[in-house]
């Protein structure tokens, strides 16, 4: 049987997995056994984190909007709920940045839907 030898495809896979792990501490960036590990678990909580990002954005909001909307003497539910009613398509997104930045204009929604 002849013999293959893979070299150059091998070293270009550990040589790719090294690259990703530069940074670890320890062993975790030098072996190549121990960085294979340490990879596919960064990579596991990168998409973890992924999908985190998107709610712990949205908590944040509604934590901006509920605080800017007890200045006006109303909850955070009542006032979505007002929105809904008065037909306003702002996202909390949106609100949460009027909140912060331009609260002249969060006082102006919140008059016009408390009518």
């Amino acid at each position: 049987m002849t013999r293959v030898k893979r070299g150059n495809v091998a070293r270009k896979r550990r040589k790719k997995v090294l690259r990703m792990a530069k940074g670890y501490r320890g062993a975790h960036s030098s072996l190549f056994r121990v960085s294979k590990q340490q990879v596919l678990k960064a990579l596991r909580y990168s998409y973890i984190g992924r999908k985190k990002k998107k709610r712990d954005f949205r908590s944040l909001w509604i934590c901006r909007i509920n605080a800017a909307a007890r200045l006006h003497d109303l909850t955070y539910s009542s006032l979505i709920h007002r929105l809904k009613q008065a037909n306003i398509g702002l996202n909390r997104k949106m609100l949460a940045q009027m909140a912060v930045l331009d609260p002249i204009s969060f006082q102006y929604i919140v008059h016009s839907i408390a009518k």
